[in-house]
This record gives structure tokens, sequence and C-alpha cells, in this order.
């Protein structure tokens, strides 16, 4: 009897507290419906409401300045073009002065090159988030845009010492910038890795997406070492993932340069990955030694506060304008002097049925480049490569484009695209069964 009475009063007082719950959120959303109205609209009762919710009233109106503050921070804000002027004379100053400069950049640096951002209006998370389809990306078709040049040219011209890259879309390495002096904090789509062998871990840049058959914590691209015979794996980091390999992450040349950087420059990156990796901002220093930090960015971004200099613009025009006012020439991209194709390995006969995705071609000319790369031994190699690509014809290598497709049916998606949206949803809780 006593444990009847017990379970009753149990009952009674969680009945109470849902009751109670349920009455504080209908007065919580009658009185955020009351502070919607105009004020003089308002009625004695409902001005008797608020008058004696101050405290919700104020939970209320601070949850919308935070709904606002959020809005803002996503939108895309541009300076004008004088405003944009005077800010890329004082980036090109600092540019000439710094003794080491090192450029950090991020998604916006590609978005020229018609690959998507990911936190930007249209980016790969925003339009998931909104429960859009995504097109196919193949990032083979894509080419090093302006700012990958600059960025290049600088480096030819001891003016940027290293560059740390969050993207994994290759296109720093195919700017001409040497593999050394370049940071690939979440890998390479096209760089496979041997971590067997004894001595270092083999690196195996490839000319098609190394990511085909790989995602989060399976990496395995099913190809092999020439060296050990071990599996090869690819070099990019997820989410929720350390990244361990030595190449092409460089961890350790990114973080040589951070401790003598007296300039960073931040090309195209949202920050709030980047900020995490405290070893590159130089924070430990007395603040008087601190490095000068110069964003170029659209969106907010969480280092704003701490910038010498905030640029809101697009990268391609602000280092247009730095190029410009330092007086060098920015050499145009050309794919048949892809470097690329310089460090790819090539595959071994068995390997060529090894991937589907498209690869990159040394003679597939793009809009913005002329054919003056096509002399009489180049049309000879073309010819030569177009007999390898004509016996394969039946094989697994496709050189389709993306319509064609994707209108073929549906197309596994690489290893490397859209996977951090994952950390945005929430598992499901399953019913416990009794």
């Amino acid at each position: 009897m006593a444990s009847s009475g017990f379970r009753e009063k149990r009952k009674l007082a969680q009945k109470a507290e849902m009751l109670f719950k349920f009455e504080e959120k209908e007065r919580y959303n009658n009185i955020k419906q009351i502070l919607k109205k105009d004020p003089s609209l308002r009625n004695k009762e409902e001005l008797q409401l608020i008058s004696n919710s101050q405290e919700i009233v104020q939970e209320i109106e601070k949850r919308v300045q935070r709904q606002e503050q959020v809005k803002r921070r996503v939108e895309e804000v541009l300076d004008p073009c004088d405003v944009l002027n005077e800010k890329a004379t004082v980036l090109a100053e600092a540019i000439l002065n710094a003794k080491c400069l090192v450029v950090y950049t991020g998604a916006g640096v590609s978005t020229a090159a018609s690959i998507p951002d990911y936190r930007g209006p249209e980016g790969i998370w925003t339009r998931l988030s909104r429960g859009e389809k995504l097109g196919s990306y193949n990032l083979a078709d894509a080419n090093p845009t302006l700012t990958h040049m600059s960025i290049t040219k600088l480096y030819q011209e001891g003016l940027v010492k290293h560059v740390v890259s969050q993207n994994c879309d290759g296109l720093h390495v195919r700017s001409g910038l040497p593999p050394q002096a370049l940071s690939e904090v979440h890998g390479n789509m096209f760089v496979e890795v041997c971590t067997e062998c004894e001595e270092n871990d083999t690196i195996y840049y490839r000319l098609f997406d190394v990511t085909e058959n790989t995602c989060l914590r399976r990496h395995l691209t099913n190809r092999y070492c020439h060296c050990c015979g071990s599996q090869l794996r690819d070099s990019i980091v997820h989410f929720g993932e350390k990244g361990k390999l030595r190449w092409p992450l460089n961890w350790e040349g990114a973080i040589e340069k951070a401790k003598v950087a007296d300039c960073i420059l931040c090309l195209g990156s949202s920050l709030k990955v980047l900020k995490r990796y405290h070893a590159l901002w130089g924070m430990n220093r007395v603040k008087s030694r601190r490095p000068n930090l110069y964003i170029v960015n659209l969106q907010w971004t969480p280092k704003d506060d701490l910038a010498t200099l905030k640029i809101s613009g697009r990268c391609d025009d602000v280092m247009k304008r730095v190029m410009d006012k330092l007086s060098l020439f920015v050499p145009q991209y050309e794919r048949c002097r892809d470097s690329l194709f310089t460090l790819a390995t090539p595959l071994r006969p068995h390997e060529l049925n090894s991937f589907n995705t498209k690869g990159l071609n040394m003679f597939e000319l793009d809009q913005f480049e002329t054919p003056v790369c096509l002399t009489t031994e180049s049309k000879t190699k073309e010819d030569s490569y177009n007999g390898l690509n004509a016996e394969n014809d039946g094989s697994a290598v496709e050189t389709a484009t993306a319509d064609s497709v994707a209108a073929s049916g549906p197309q596994m998606q690489p290893g490397w695209f859209g996977k951090g949206y994952a950390k945005n949803k929430k598992s499901r809780k399953r019913r416990r069964v009794r």
C-alpha cells in the first residue's frame, strides 16, 4: 500500500510539472506575440502581462538580438570601390614591409573557379540545410584562379614565405606553388599516401580525384604502393578526424613559419575552423610582437576584432588591385604547364581501371586559354594520349562531362564532398523496447 501511495504522489508531481511547463510555454508565446505588436495597439491586459513578466521579456529580446546577429554574420558585404582601393593600398604596403608573410586560404579563393564554398549563401552546407539537392562537382574541371596565381607570384618574388590552405582542391599545387612551401592541412584530393613505408610516407600525386571510394574513417583507395605493396590511402581530413599524415598536411612547416611570422594574410576563409589551431596565430607572444592580421572575406569572421585591416571583397578583385599596386604581373594559368603533370606518378597498367572520375587532360583548353602550347611536339603527345584513351574506351576510365554522368544515373560523391554537414545532424533517439 505504501508503495502504491508513493507511486500516485510521483505521478501527480509529474503531471503538475508538465502542466506548469505547458503554462509557461503558453505565457512565453503570448508575450512574444504581444511584443510583435505596435505599442499603441496593446490593450491594458497585455500591458499588465508584460509588466508582470519582465524576465521573460528580457529573454525574448536577447534571443531576437542573437538571431539578428547570426543573420548579419552570414550576410555577404562588399566594400565600395574607393574604399576597396584604399584598403588594397594598405595591404600592398604591408606585404612589402613584412619580413615573414604567411598566407592562410579558405574556400573563398576557389569560388571564382566555380567551386562552391561551404558557409556562403550558396555554399554546400547552406544548401543542404535548406533541403536542396546538390549538383555534381568535379574538381578536375576547375583551374587555378587569379588569387592562386598571385600567391604563387608573390612566393616567387620572396614576399610570401608559406601558405596554409584549408582547401583540398589541389589548386595551389597546380598554380605552381612548390609543395614544400604549402601546408594543405585538410588534405589534397589528388594525393594518395603509403603510411607503411619504413623511412618516410611515400606520396603519389595523381591526375584524378583519388577520394572516389573513400569517406569518413575509410580512406583506402584500392591502389597499392610501388615500393612496399601496401594499400594506399587518401589524405583528406574529415570533421571528427585528426590529420596525422606528414604530407601533404605539412604541419611542421606551417608551425615553423607561424612562430616567426610578423604578418598573416587570410584570404576567403570564415576562420571558424582555422581559429582552433592556436599555434598558427602567435597569440602566446607579447602583444607588441604578435603578427599583424589582414583578412579578406565577404562574411564576418571570429578574428575581425583582432585584425589590423578587414577587407570585405572578393579575393580575385582584391588581389588584382594589390598586384597592380605592387607592379607585379600575374601569370595566366595554362593547362599544358600545370605542375601536377610533372608531379604525378603514372598508374601501372593493371591500375588503369581503378577509378571512374574524370581526370586532368593536358590538352583540354578552356575559354580562358589559347592553343599556344599546342606545338608539333605537343600535338604528337596529344595523339598518343588520345590513342591511350581509345584503348581504354571500354574500361572504367571515363571522360564524360558532369551533365552526361548525371543523366546516366546516380553517381557516387567524392570523399571530400559535403561531409562536414553531417556534424549538424542530430542522431534520432531510439525508442526503448520494454
